[in-house]
């Protein structure tokens, strides 16, 4: 299967091997972030870019030969960093939460696409005119994503900690202690589900799926609604989701780590059972030991595909 990005060939897809699991892991999460500190008061300011990816480095237990060729033609078939392949965690296959279903699908509870006068309050209250209902669909323990405002304070990921109607709402903001009072801003937009969103509102595939997602659980998000569509990210849960039952559906507001990359959008799936990201390795050469009674050593390295 040969993957493509636009017009442009990013290379195949390479099936690892199952089996034998690795002996030991290092899995990092790397940020682009950029600093600057002040020489007079050492104050530091930081700017974060979209580069952020998980990296690997697994070594593979003592094989013999009959076992080492399934690896090795694996490898080899990665061709350097050209071609990709599925990879998880080694240390986490399977989640700690007991969801029962391989699936959830995004639900954008909040949709305000066109633009809302929204007031901002330091008590973490966001109302938008009496007359709108941005907020009807709503559920505590959701995050919605705001743009607009001219306070960074007051945009971004946001988790829903009260609702008193369809337009007002009290949150906890993410990346900040408190909302900055801001009175008739125009020019908002409400959204779910966007790139750049460390909260996802997710909702059980169907009305029998049910169970729980745990910290530490982790994601795929996948690159559409059909089952079985290849991954496009690969994210952790931070904390445990919170759970509504809504018209017999179980619904998730699930805070993740590292912030979407890209929007998804209603329906599309994210793969709770033995999820994985997709990955290439970090460099072109590859090699292998083995001793005199043909028992093979193996290690390698790799980086998550963006």
């Amino acid at each position: 299967m040969e993957l493509l990005e636009g017009a442009y060939k990013v290379g195949k897809l390479v099936t690892m091997p199952t089996s034998p699991n690795f002996i030991q892991s290092n899995f990092r999460l790397i940020r682009t972030i950029g600093t600057v500190s002040s020489p007079y008061t050492g104050k530091i300011s930081t700017q974060e870019f979209d580069g952020v990816y998980w990296e690997a480095s697994v070594n593979l237990p003592p094989m013999r030969r009959d076992v080492a060729v399934n690896w090795q033609s694996f490898l080899l078939e990665c061709n350097g960093p050209v071609n990709q392949f599925k990879f998880a965690d080694p240390d986490a296959l399977t989640n700690r939460g007991t969801y029962d279903t391989n699936d959830l699908k995004a639900k954008n509870r909040v949709n305000q696409t066109s633009a809302i006068e929204l007031d901002f309050n330091a008590n973490n209250t966001i109302t938008a005119p009496n007359n709108t209902t941005p907020f009807s669909n709503i559920l505590v323990g959701d995050f919605i994503i705001v743009t607009g405002s001219t306070k960074p304070q007051n945009n971004g990921t946001h988790k829903i900690t009260a609702k008193a109607n369809a337009y007002t709402v009290t949150v906890a903001p993410e990346t900040a202690v408190t909302l900055i009072t801001e009175a008739d801003v125009t020019g908002c937009k409400i959204l779910s589900n966007q790139k750049g969103a460390t909260g996802l509102n997710l909702a059980s595939s169907s009305n029998s799926a049910t169970g729980t997602i745990k910290k530490g659980d982790y994601l795929q998000i996948t690159s559409s609604s059909t089952a079985g569509s290849n991954p496009v990210q690969y994210v952790m849960v931070t904390e445990d989701a919170t759970l509504n039952v809504n018209s017999g559906e179980d619904t998730y507001g699930v805070k993740i780590q590292p912030k979407l990359r890209t929007a998804i959008t209603e329906n599309h799936l994210v793969r709770f059972v033995s999820p994985k990201g997709m990955f290439r390795l970090t460099t072109k050469d590859i090699d292998w030991d083995a001793n005199n009674i043909s028992n093979y050593g193996m290690s390698f390295s790799c980086i998550e595909v963006v």
